[in-house]
Parts: structure tokens; C-alpha cells; sequence
């Protein structure tokens, strides 16, 4: 039996915050897929065929990483992906609390999946695709290569500029 584990978000965009999550998570199963939820409540950034892109392209030296969008439950989309195990990155106290939350709730809904935390790495604490956003406008590439994949700079500047 395969390891499959599935890592869901938004990612808009996808930091190096997630890419680290990302890495380290393929180290620990035969498969991670990347699920890039659909929130129509929501204004993104970018569109779902976007955001797979953008992680597609960024993740294409690990070979055991799918990504795929989805809509609905999370842990719904984990059942159809044949997998048992949620992944999610955390960064903070207040990361916790509401992760806590919601893992209780996905217990309920499927008690056979399991949510596995990893925490952030330190230099990735504060990082949060809400930041890119307000920063972007301000901050030289340089800057920001220290928050997003230099191969995906050029994508959220076009974007924020009306693009």
C-alpha cells in the first residue's frame, strides 16, 4: 500500500512558506497531493488553473508531488484522492487555534482520515500570501524573493498590476 497524503490551501500565490511544507512533507510519503481549494466566497488573486500552474511549476523537481483543485470539504477531496492523512503547515499560536478547530471538525465529518502538523520553519513564520499581496507593490524583487519562488515574481506583479 502506497503512503498518499494530501496538503490543502489556497495558495494565492503559493510562498515559500508552502514550498517548504511542500518539501519536507515529500520526504515523509510515496505521494503528496496538492490540493488547491475553491473558495467562491473568496476573491483570489488567481484563478485555480493559475494556482495549480504557479505550484506545478515550482514543484517540478519533486517528483512525487501531484496537484490537483477541488471544491467542497477538504476532507472529502482526501477520500478521493485514496488517501487518509491531511497535511498542514502551521506558523504561529493562532495557526494552531484554528487548525485545532478544524481538525476536530474533520474528525466528525471522517474519522478514519488523520491530520498530520508540521511546523513552519522559523525564517517562514510570518510569511502569509495576505503579506505578498500588501508588500509586492512596495518591495524590489530582491525583497521578494525572500517570501515567493523568484519564478513566480513576475506572475504576482502582473496580476496586482491589473494583468
Amino acid at each position: 500500500m502506497s503512503r498518499r497524503a494530501v496538503y490543502t490551501g489556497s495558495f494565492d500565490p503559493v510562498t515559500l512558506g508552502h514550498l517548504n511544507i511542500i518539501q519536507r512533507s515529500c520526504r515523509l510519503v510515496d505521494e503528496l497531493v496538492v490540493g488547491v481549494g475553491i473558495n467562491i466566497e473568496k476573491q483570489s488573486l488567481f484563478t485555480a488553473d493559475e494556482r495549480v500552474a504557479l505550484i506545478e511549476r515550482t514543484t517540478s523537481e519533486l517528483k512525487n508531488v501531484v496537484v490537483k483543485e477541488f471544491t467542497g470539504l477538504a476532507v472529502q477531496f482526501v477520500r478521493e484522492c485514496e488517501a487518509r492523512v491531511i497535511v498542514r503547515g502551521v506558523r504561529s499560536l493562532s495557526d494552531i487555534e484554528a487548525e485545532f478547530t478544524m481538525t476536530l471538525a474533520n474528525r466528525k465529518l471522517d474519522p478514519d482520515i488523520e491530520t498530520v502538523f508540521l511546523m513552519s520553519d522559523e525564517e517562514f513564520t510570518h510569511v502569509s500570501s495576505s503579506l505578498i499581496k500588501q508588500i509586492t507593490p512596495l518591495a524590489g524583487d530582491a525583497e521578494l524573493a525572500r517570501f515567493v519562488p523568484e519564478s513566480i515574481i513576475a506572475d504576482i506583479r502582473a496580476k496586482l498590476s491589473g494583468g
